[in-house]
């Protein structure tokens, strides 16, 4: 049988699917990418926000149709199926299949007795070869298939949050906050290493928490450090780091240690007090902008990405004018920002105040024009400056130019920008560049 993946949402739920692709490709399914070749469709949805929801559900449908072609069997996992099984299973009869997050242990049981199942005499491809590790049978980290390309590769060194932000479901959907075993990160790291990834993506819920559970305080330094040490790590960056918890150590670490990457992703949600203690986050006005001061301080050429939340319920226009004049003071490198969604479960779908929804757009509107300047005057200050860039693409532009596509440490996959050099490289390579002018939010350069 042929199976194809659709993977909605985070990196982290990323993790999940490659886990479940090298599980069909150790049962020896054909994976494809054409979902009209495709006789098993699995969707691993995210349940996160009412836009993921509906992006979930709207695919669901659209796979749905294949049903009257090839495919057999519609099978639908993830975050969306963990808050919402049973009003799926009436809504959608289309599908085949539902698994919850919490039923991944017994995810390769469920998909085996669903096709023995509907193919009644056909027998269920059976692996043929002598595949020598445990739990062949379950999703396993080290027997991932990397659908990322040659270069990166995301390590989810943990699951779950016990933060209870009061407008986030996650820790009713994944649980509370889980560390992995150190020595299963660095196996994991190893093995893809030996596969020619060089670039390692750290991520959890909040990685800044690695270790509490497990070791009794946070362990996330030394796990950066010790993966440093593993030969053919080239460039280590970690995502998801909440402002209360970096610790100096983790600082210093980032400072000393050539192999992390001078990235922090720190999402911040708001600045005003009040409604940091109505999202029931750990900090202050004070304590976010102390270290942001600090770490631009110890690591001048830090890169600082943020995400911010605006139409929490109660914000009002005070509270996001303060809101406001931290972004104008914070002059963040990257920016993300999003409008409150009203998420049943949680707490803050309780409160008063809800804001209206084009008060929401427009304050959001209101933040992202203001950052596009800010980031276009960050991005003039790397002209004439030297990076090491990883080149990943090459296109050629109408005007019949060539140029290589890369990114330097001061973009994550997907998510930032690129850099566009000129000169001669070799497509998944280290080079070295010089900046000589900007795009929107994109570099121009040369090779060195």
């Amino acid at each position: 049988m042929k199976v194809g993946f659709i993977s909605l949402g985070c990196s982290k739920n990323l993790v999940d699917t490659e886990m479940m692709i090298g599980l069909f490709k150790d049962k020896n399914f054909e994976i494809v990418n054409n979902a009209e070749e495709a006789n098993i469709i699995i969707i691993n949805t995210c349940g996160f926000i009412e836009s993921a929801k509906e992006e979930a559900i709207n695919t669901i449908l659209e796979m749905a149709e294949y049903k009257k072609k090839n495919c057999k069997f519609l099978i639908v996992t993830g975050c969306l199926i963990e808050r919402y099984k049973n009003e799926l299973i009436k809504e959608m009869p289309e599908v085949d299949l539902f698994i919850k997050f919490s039923e991944y242990e017994s995810f390769w049981k469920q998909i085996e007795k669903l096709i023995k199942n509907k193919t009644q005499k056909e027998k269920l491809i059976e692996n043929k070869k002598e595949v020598q590790k445990q739990n062949k049978n379950n999703l396993d980290f080290l027997n991932r298939t990397i659908t990322t390309g040659p270069n990166y590769a995301y390590i989810r060194i943990a699951e779950g949050c016990n933060n209870f932000c009061t407008f986030c479901a996650i820790p009713y959907i994944r649980g509370r906050f889980t560390s992995r075993k150190e020595e299963d990160i660095l196996n994991e790291v190893k093995s893809l290493v030996k596969k020619g990834i060089r670039e390692f993506i750290i991520i959890a819920q909040d990685t800044t928490k690695y270790g509490v559970d497990l070791y009794g305080e946070p362990k996330l330094a030394e796990l950066l450090h010790k993966i440093s040490k593993i030969k053919g790590v080239e460039w280590i960056r970690f995502l998801y780091s909440y402002p209360e918890s970096i610790t100096n150590e983790l600082i210093q670490e980032i400072k000393t240690n050539s192999k992390i990457c001078k990235y922090l992703d720190i999402p911040m949600q708001h600045i005003s007090d009040n409604i940091l203690k109505k999202m029931n986050r750990k900090t202050t006005k004070k304590s976010t902008k102390e270290l942001i001061t600090k770490l631009r301080k110890e690591i001048p050429e830090i890169i600082i990405r943020s995400t911010l939340m605006v139409g929490f319920p109660g914000e009002t226009e005070k509270d996001f004018e303060e809101l406001y004049e931290f972004v104008k003071w914070a002059k963040f490198d990257k920016l993300g920002c999003f409008t409150y969604s009203k998420e049943e479960g949680t707490g803050a779908a309780l409160m008063k105040n809800q804001v209206h929804p084009s008060t929401k757009k427009a304050r959001y509107n209101k933040i992202m024009c203001m950052q596009q300047e800010i980031s276009k005057d960050n991005l003039k200050k790397f002209i004439g400056k030297e990076f090491k860039v990883l080149i990943e693409d090459a296109i050629v532009t109408d005007n019949n130019e060539l140029y290589f596509v890369g990114r330097t440490y001061m973009d994550v996959p997907e998510i930032d920008g690129y850099i566009y050099l000129k000169g001669e490289a070799e497509i998944n390579t280290f080079v070295n560049c010089k900046v000589t002018d900007i795009s929107k939010y994109d570099l121009v350069g040369e090779i060195i």
